[in-house]
């Protein structure tokens, strides 16, 4: 699609195309190897042309994974019963799709990735900050995946070489064959990846509708054990509808707002190589709230099924696909889990952490590079201690993660949307200099919007208690600010409003160069 200039009391370094997307002129360099790369440059507009079904498929493959299988299911471990886990997972991503929608815009319009659009808003320099929180979280995030892929490894290749693989000596606490399992899944990954962004598109386009199939396909392979649907369905509720639901309803629904709170920041880095914003918007809005949906209810049904017919709820697929006596059988379900494991490791924990640290210093790091460095940050992190419980897993991680992460997207969509209205001006984004310059490249007001927001969102983090009175997690009793001990069910929420308030409210008397 041809460009036209933009009218000259904006500027004429950049291009506007019919359907409102920007690229720069001909003429402008961005050569500062200080805040440039081949990486973080903006998408030229011939090379944005991922349609609908990309962003379709690229959501159905991040959304049919294990850990949004074990989001359901640990809500039905904690005594949901498959209704009321089904409710909570389906409104937290419609709530998610808001921001994950308002953020994909920039990307669309501009074709720069998530660190340099945080640049607008947190300044040149200043945008490492939320940049390398976004890294942090989604190297975690990688060390999960990668362990879950390993551990169906471990459990595959247990089928194949027998007892001696499953019973190996251990190291850790862990038998040396799932170590193995777990560096081969990590090789996988990396050596996929380093493939670049047009690998992960078709990777992704096939990926996601066999998951699909095996998901289904596990669904019959319990409901014909237990004897059909009624026992899947009729599982109670141990927490009823009264006030022992709602106590761990918010907390579960900020937590799975949190699962996704990740990339409604990180979404430009998608949405920067869309065709159109009808094409990012429809496939994020068709692909996201109702995969996730459909997965929960797979997952909390086949949950039902393993409480009904093994006498309690297991809630990792992976245990469960152990448990089949048919060999073909279990290879399949394992087959499933890796692939479902690799089409959302790769795309949801990569590619962020790749382009935030080749952001923090990209005369050094390209794309590759910080993938590879993402890797290694995977494995130290100590992964299985994150996954192995679903109180920790659930309220601690994701509701921390969100409640931080909620406040770095506030300030995005209030600079972005209230204050500028959409308007960039995209190389400015890559000097030393101009309206995103602020104070030596750092912008106070969103440094200290950040600070309150996080500290409102998870400083009342708290860890409850369990029937025999022991404690579900690391943070006190109390909270670790016992007066916003109330806020804390509610991080993300508290974040995103409170930092989104306070950013416009000191950004309203703000002068930037014409």
């Amino acid at each position: 699609m041809s460009a036209t200039a933009q009218p000259a009391d904006l500027t004429s370094r950049q291009l506007t195309a019919p359907d409102g997307r920007v690229e720069l002129a001909p003429d402008v360099v961005l050569d500062d190897p200080r805040f440039a790369n081949g990486d973080l440059l903006p998408v030229p507009l011939e090379k944005r042309h991922w349609t609908t079904y990309n962003y379709m498929a690229l959501w159905i493959g991040m959304s049919h994974c294990i850990p949004s299988w074990t989001l359901a299911s640990g809500l039905v471990a904690l005594g949901m019963d498959w209704k009321q886990a089904v409710f909570t997972i389906a409104l937290g991503n419609l709530i998610v799709l808001v921001p994950m929608l308002l953020n994909g815009h920039a990307g669309t319009k501009y074709g720069i990735p998530f660190p340099v659009f945080a640049r607008a808003s947190f300044g040149v320099r200043g945008a490492n900050l939320p940049a390398m929180m976004r890294a942090a979280v989604a190297c975690a995030w990688f060390g999960i995946q990668t362990w879950i892929g390993g551990s169906g490894i471990f459990v595959l290749a247990g089928k194949a070489f027998g007892h001696g693989w499953a019973n190996a000596s251990q190291i850790g606490g862990y038998a040396w064959t799932l170590w193995l399992s777990f560096l081969l899944f990590w090789v996988l990954e990396i050596a996929i990846i380093a493939r670049g962004m047009e690998t992960l598109r078709r990777f992704e386009n096939w990926a996601a509708p066999f998951v699909i199939v095996g998901a289904i396909a596990l669904l019959v392979w319990i409901t014909v054990k237990a004897g059909g649907f009624g026992p899947l369905l009729n599982q109670p509720s141990t927490l009823g509808w009264g006030s022992g639901f709602w106590k761990v309803f918010f907390p579960s629904l900020m937590g799975m707002i949190g699962f996704w709170s990740t990339l409604s920041l990180n979404i430009p880095d998608f949405t920067r190589f869309g065709g159109s914003q009808r094409a990012q918007l429809w496939g994020q809005a068709l692909g996201l709230p109702t995969t996730m949906t459909l997965f929960a209810l797979l997952s909390v049904l086949v949950t039902s099924g393993s409480q009904a017919v093994y006498g309690a709820p297991i809630w990792d697929p992976i245990e469960l696909a152990g448990k089949m006596s048919s060999i073909p059988g279990t290879l399949f379900a394992l087959l499933v889990v890796l692939v479902a494991t690799l089409s959302t490791n790769i795309a949801a924990n990569v590619v962020s952490p790749a382009y935030d640290l080749a952001h923090l210093l990209p005369r050094f790091v390209n794309f590759r590079t910080g993938a590879l460095i993402t890797g290694v940050i995977g494995i130290v992190i100590f992964p299985w201690k994150l996954y192995s419980n679903p109180n920790v897993y659930i309220f601690t991680w994701l509701g921390t993660v969100g409640g931080l992460l909620g406040t770095v997207s506030g300030i995005l969509i209030a600079d972005y949307w209230i204050l500028r209205r959409t308007s960039l001006h995209v190389d400015e984004l890559y000097r030393a200099s101009g309206r995103y310059w602020y104070t030596g490249g750092w912008n106070w007001r969103a440094v200290v919007a950040l600070v309150v927001g996080a500290v409102l969102a998870v400083g009342g983090s708290y860890s409850a208690l369990d029937a025999k009175g022991v404690k579900q997690g690391p943070f006190p009793v109390h909270g670790l600010i016992p007066f916003l001990k109330p806020l804390a069910d509610y991080g993300w929420a508290v974040g995103l409003a409170s930092s989104l308030i306070l950013y416009t409210l000191f950004s309203l008397n703000r002068r930037e160069p014409t």
